[in-house]
């Protein structure tokens, strides 16, 4: 639903082609969650099905005709239906990348910093995107916000372990 939610609000912002959301959802680093792009196309067929999302046909010089897609009044109804549960339910997060930690143990301390290191990098990388953005834009976009005081957290976090691998 969270999928839904998220195109439904792009949406509500200004009526999009298919590949615009797709763009808008793929470069934006503050974005919570990621479509691919058939994903995208299969999520606005349904919601049109659903009568969400309507589309009308655009044609601009010599490119071939794109579907332009905007909310309806049932899509509005839909949007602040998932709006309301999704804010006010908490679904039990899945870190798939934190199960090796729980055999880090088996590793020798030395061998556990450098591959957490190598995490490291790749967090602060993260957290460089959001941080370059506008505050502004970061501020008024809380998943943004959010995302940036995670990577945050987990470049703290990890750097206090690896001080401790390496202390051993």
């Amino acid at each position: 639903m969270e999928n839904k939610l998220l195109i439904l609000g792009l949406l509500l912002s200004h009526e999009m082609h298919g590949y615009q959301l797709y763009e808008v959802l793929k470069q934006n680093p503050g974005t919570p969650i990621s479509l691919k792009k058939p994903n995208t196309y299969k999520l606005l067929g349904d919601m049109e099905e659903d009568s969400w999302v309507a589309h009308f046909t655009e044609q601009k010089g010599n490119r071939p005709p794109r579907q332009v897609y905007s909310v309806t009044k049932k899509g509005e109804k839909a949007f602040k239906r998932l709006l309301r549960e999704n804010l006010s339910s908490y679904p039990s997060p899945e870190f798939p990348g934190l199960v090796g930690l729980d055999f880090l143990h088996l590793l020798p301390s030395a061998d556990a910093a450098a591959l957490l290191e190598s995490r490291l990098k790749l967090v602060q990388s993260k957290y460089e995107e959001i941080d370059q953005m506008d505050p502004e834009i970061r501020k008024s976009h809380l998943s943004a916000a959010y995302i940036h005081k995670f990577y945050q957290n987990e470049i703290e976090w990890l750097s206090e372990l690896i001080n401790r691998l390496e202390a051993n």
